[in-house]
């Protein structure tokens, strides 16, 4: 019996490429696709998949606020995350959020399969880098002192990541669909934990973050 998945990404192409990647395999198949977290969620139901893939980004909403909802309401679908975002601030984000695996878009198509494999066998795929990172911080506890942004709750960190993508807070709250009062006070508690005196220096440093995540 063939291994059900479900891709989750807002970007129509690489959800192309990745379907067409899984159903060359003998026992693994796309039995759907979703551009935002609310679209998943309403074909869990009726497809049943054991495994969805998951960007951290998508349409409306956030793929770590989806890992949560999929632990809570169907725990039995094993979450693996896909994403170009760096590994080392949202693996274990993601994994504290429920999911089982991180592996970024640049890999290796093999390495791709390799990750959906093991995690359809049970297992857990986190690669060298944020296993050590993990054991690092097991082992040092609480004397590593964590970075600026890592400090952040995943929502601030998710309209931190939005205005640095050029968002307004107005544009902002219709992504995440809550007021612009709950954006406010995302902003508000950001700036405060970031030592920034405005709303300007908040969405200069946020588009400087987000550069500085861009591939090189």
């Amino acid at each position: 019996m063939k291994t059900k998945i479900l891709l989750v990404d807002d970007h129509p192409l690489v959800r192309e490429w990745l379907s067409n990647l899984i159903n060359e395999e003998a026992d693994l198949e796309v039995c759907g696709q979703a551009g935002s977290a609310r679209e998943a969620l309403g074909l869990i139901g009726s497809l049943s998949p054991q495994i969805a893939v998951v960007d951290i980004s998508l349409e409306g909403g956030s793929g770590l606020e989806l890992i949560k909802d999929l632990q809570a309401q169907h725990p039995q679908v094993k979450t693996l995350v896909l994403s170009m975002h760096d590994e080392t601030l949202y693996a274990e984000r993601a994994m504290r959020a429920g999911a089982v695996g991180y592996i970024m878009k640049r890999e290796a198509t093999s390495k791709v399969l390799d990750a959906i494999r093991t995690v359809a066998g049970g297992g857990l795929f986190y690669s060298n880098a944020v296993n050590s990172l993990l054991a690092q911080k097991i082992v040092q506890g609480t004397a590593t002192k964590p970075t600026a942004v890592e400090i952040l709750s995943d929502r601030e960190l998710e309209v931190f990541q939005l205005l640095g993508r050029g968002l307004s807070p107005r544009q902002v709250s219709e992504q995440m669909k809550v007021s612009f009062k709950t954006v406010h006070g995302y902003c508000a508690r950001i700036k405060d934990k970031l030592n920034l005196a405005n709303i300007n220096e908040l969405i200069f440093q946020a588009v400087r973050w987000h550069e500085s995540q861009q591939p090189r």
